[in-house]
């Protein structure tokens, strides 16, 4: 078995194509107004979800949102264009890292024929679940420039991004395989996320503590790492926090979750601002290696920081290529994306920051990337990927 395992959860995807025309009659079927827009609210029917989306879009910024039923996400996929494919964490960065050859064990909490049909070659599995069962993630992407305009509606995308919309209770529920233990004992690398989308705080406890124990057992010199995400109840981020934060080597997140810890939004070419936020952040989360991953530069900061500089760059590369490529990138074009120019506003934050935390930090700035039809879904679980293949090519403790 692969001494990668990646966990602790994959789902099944239905990927919309934007269609405005669409959007724009269910404002007028719902009759939708500007001012109730609101990312925050109840996901509880199709005009709650078109409320919050619209919200997202107005603001040019992702999410993940719980849906109170999975026929909402049904009927509002059935309206659009509609692509199946594989996702959560583990199961988008195992594909990525198979792009390049490099090959993977995942832990899967559910299983269907679109699992089975979907999963690449190359990737081994063990899964928790008893039967099969379906429970669809909606992922709405759009463009910077996606507009809708109804009466006095008048939304025009700032930036590009994607939401996800959810009812999975096996992914709610995250049990986990016996068989975990037995291929962790060959890990080199232990992947942990998917806790996020827990709603039980007894559930999470236990889940927590189970990996808790797992995390005791890697062989020496294994790398843990938890990747964060967007928690669907938002205080359950800090106990996971507290209790991974000294047993793991990596703790990851991106630039939503960053600002979600800050309680604010942060520009991240100000560098002082960032430098600001990253002190902050790092006291926060005082992990061994605290990585940030951002549109506009990814770092490392911590006691470990400098062994992982190659694996932040793969990392970069990875999603990038995802960005420009979407599903089915291969190891040329993981090759072409690598020899990209380097954004200049983000190399100047990444001299900045690194001349300001000399010695506990590492920048990479991110590339310049120009494409018309960005990919957008799955940036952060592709960047981890890229991560670890980086740490499997490069050797797994620097």
């Amino acid at each position: 078995m692969s001494e990668l395992v990646l966990g602790l959860g994959g789902t099944v995807d239905y990927e919309i194509a934007w269609d405005s025309g669409v959007i724009e009659h269910l404002v007028d079927l719902h009759g939708i107004r500007a001012d109730e827009l609101d990312a925050r609210i109840p996901v509880v029917d199709e005009r709650s979800l078109v409320v919050t989306l619209l919200a997202f879009l107005r603001d040019g910024v992702g999410g993940e949102r719980f849906v109170a039923s999975s026929d909402i996400v049904e009927a509002f996929a059935a309206r659009f264009d509609t692509r199946v494919t594989l996702g959560g964490t583990c199961v988008r960065a195992a594909i990525a890292m198979r792009s390049v050859g490099v090959t993977s064990l995942v832990h899967l909490v559910s299983i269907d024929d679109h699992v089975r049909e979907l999963l690449p070659e190359g990737i081994e599995y063990v899964c928790s679940a008893t039967a099969d069962s379906t429970d669809p993630h909606l992922i709405v992407q759009f463009a910077a420039g996606a507009a809708v305009r109804r009466g006095e509606l008048e939304l025009v995308a700032p930036h590009p991004n994607r939401i996800i919309y959810t009812n999975d209770p096996p992914n709610r529920e995250l049990v986990l395989s016996d068989a975990l233990g037995d291929v962790l004992s060959d890990a080199s690398v232990f992947l942990v996320s998917g806790f996020n989308t827990i709603q039980d705080a007894a559930v999470l406890e236990e889940r927590v503590e189970q990996i808790l124990r797992h995390l005791t057992v890697l062989p020496a010199g294994a790398v843990a790492i938890y990747e964060d995400a967007g928690y669907h109840e938002p205080t359950f981020s800090h106990r996971v926090r507290d209790a991974l934060v000294d047993a793991v080597d990596v703790y990851s997140l991106n630039e939503d979750e960053l600002f979600a810890y800050l309680g604010r939004t942060v520009d991240l070419l100000d560098a002082d601002a960032i430098a600001a936020a990253v002190t902050e952040a790092a006291a926060l989360i005082p992990a061994a290696c605290l990585v940030i991953h951002t549109k506009h530069w990814s770092l490392a900061i911590g006691e470990s920081a400098a062994d992982y500089a190659d694996a932040l760059r793969g990392g970069i590369v990875m999603a990038s290529t995802r960005y420009l490529i979407g599903d089915g990138h291969t190891a040329a074009d993981y090759a072409r994306t690598g020899a990209l120019p380097e954004q200049p506003e983000g190399a100047a934050v990444a001299v900045a920051l690194e001349t300001r935390f000399a010695g506990r930090l590492v920048c990479r700035a991110a590339l310049v990337l120009e494409t018309d039809r960005p990919s957008t879904i799955g940036l952060g679980d592709t960047f981890i990927g890229g991560f670890i293949a980086a740490l499997a090519v490069n050797g797994t403790r620097p």
